[in-house]
């Protein structure tokens, strides 16, 4: 088992000499013959080692004798002991978690609080061949896709070194065989018999039949989880790289923007990592009800023939398709537009809500135009002016338009967003016939020669 272990370390480069490495232990087989198994090697590698040991506060007296078993352990072989207690049961109540989960947050706190005030280099933990094989068969049954078929990692960050499982190189049985070897007389969880609890369901009734096939299901399991990090952390590097040419981030994490045709033209499997990675971005940490119902939702809404359309997703994320664009947005950043209604006198400047200014005035002679601006006599409108949003039914014609056509169907036509629709400046005389729809259209104009011409300038805003 040594050789095996060994073997395993220099191939992933797990452990340098001269460092500090702290050691999760809870005090059954695995984590007892990994701390003892360090400690050979201390000598040797001039290894510092720490002892961190959690009492979950789940099974009352049994695990304060766990923490006080570790610490006697750690005594004996002149090793730094770190044991704390944690209210599982609080945290789990207080914010809605899984006995699991709870207890894996609050130990993973420990931990990463441990790896930085020892400024340790490594956090060694017990896991082993067998937990890679049960771990690869539970995320069989339950994933939906490639990305989330994952072992446990070799390696992985921590604080600002890393966590390290050098035991995944052998099995269990080899890991007892070690302790009785050794004279290790590790404490036994009762409840690791239980086999109401998943994870124990595998390992007794599974995980047997595999062996009967296969002896070395470990090793095949680690070669599988390693090649398919492997080939998952190519794609993921990949997926990033499409998101730099394709999509736009808010910086305080409330938006993403894609253009649609250009991401389309990346392979699929490309485009799943991608949407993945930026609900990653904007959710801090992703929601429970996520699914692949929701990742197909997503496809179809690229697919969508239409100019607009929309789907929800948890927490108030909304998916917003508009034409060529795909906007990932929450709901407080984004208000529903106000309609307004303004009067314009001469001369006179007003601001709209989203800060463009319109201004108004008189003079003598027809001026020069520009795509902001617009005239027209003032003997050939029905004062006062008005600027507004679109109401139902507004229309309006143009040089070369037989009759008039509906607002609704301009906008259709520019592809313009809808929710910019319900903001839209129109400039309308006192009857509500449109004049301008300013930055689209300009409605038919008598060409007179009056002695005074309404003048009309817009600016755009910056909100």
């Amino acid at each position: 088992m040594e050789k095996a272990i060994l073997s395993f370390i220099e191939k992933h480069q797990l452990l340098r000499k001269d460092s500090k490495v702290l050691v999760g232990v809870s005090g059954g087989p695995d984590s007892i013959a990994l701390l003892h198994f360090l400690k050979e090697l201390r000598e040797n590698w001039r290894l510092e080692l720490v002892a961190l040991s959690v009492d979950h506060c789940l099974r009352g007296e049994d695990s304060i004798a766990d923490l006080e078993y570790v610490q006697a352990r750690c005594e004996e072989w002149g090793i730094d002991f770190h044991g704390i207690s944690l209210d599982v049961p609080a945290y789990e109540k207080a914010y809605g978690l899984s006995t699991e989960v709870a207890a894996r947050e609050l130990r993973y706190q420990f931990f990463t609080e441990r790896m930085k005030v020892l400024g340790a280099d490594y956090l060694a933990l017990g896991h082993h061949g067998d937990d890679q094989v049960e771990t690869l068969l539970m995320k069989l049954v339950r994933s939906a896709s490639s990305t989330a078929f994952s072992g446990i990692p070799v390696r992985r960050k921590l604080a600002d070194g890393e966590i390290i499982r050098p035991f995944l190189a052998v099995t269990k049985k080899e890991i007892e065989a070690y302790c009785e070897k050794h004279a290790l007389h590790p404490k036994i969880d009762a409840t690791n018999f239980e086999t109401v609890h998943t994870r124990n369901y595998y390992r007794k009734h599974v995980l047997p039949l595999l062996k009967e096939k296969n002896s070395n299901i470990h090793i095949t399991a680690q070669h599988l989880s390693e090649t398919l990090q492997e080939d998952e952390t190519y794609l993921q590097k990949e997926a990033g790289k499409i998101l730099e040419k394709t999509t736009v981030f808010d910086e305080e994490k409330n938006s993403a923007t894609l253009e649609i045709n250009l991401f389309k033209k990346h392979d699929q499997s490309l485009q799943r990592r991608a949407f993945h990675l930026i609900l990653n971005y904007l959710y801090e940490t992703l929601p429970d009800q996520l699914s692949y119902t929701h990742e197909a939702n997503f496809f179809a809404l690229l697919e969508h023939t239409e100019g607009n359309a929309k789907i929800d997703f948890p927490r108030g994320l909304k998916l917003n398709k508009v034409y060529d664009k795909l906007t990932f947005h929450f709901n407080a950043q984004h208000p529903q537009p106000v309609s307004f209604h303004k009067t314009l006198t001469m001369p006179d400047s007003i601001q709209l809500p989203d800060l463009s200014t319109v201004t108004a005035e008189l003079i003598d002679n027809k001026p020069l135009e520009n795509p902001s601006s617009f005239y027209i006599a003032k003997s050939e409108v029905a004062l006062p002016l008005h600027i507004r949003t679109r109401k139902p039914g507004d229309r309006m014609s143009w040089k070369g338009l037989n009759g008039t056509k509906k607002i609704k169907d301009i906008f259709i036509d520019a592809k313009v967003p809808i929710e910019e629709r319900k903001t839209w400046p129109l400039l309308v005389d006192n009857e509500g016939e449109v004049l301008w729809l300013i930055g689209l259209k300009k409605g038919i104009r008598q060409e007179v020669n009056d002695e005074q011409f309404i003048y009309i300038q817009y600016e755009k805003g910056n909100l």
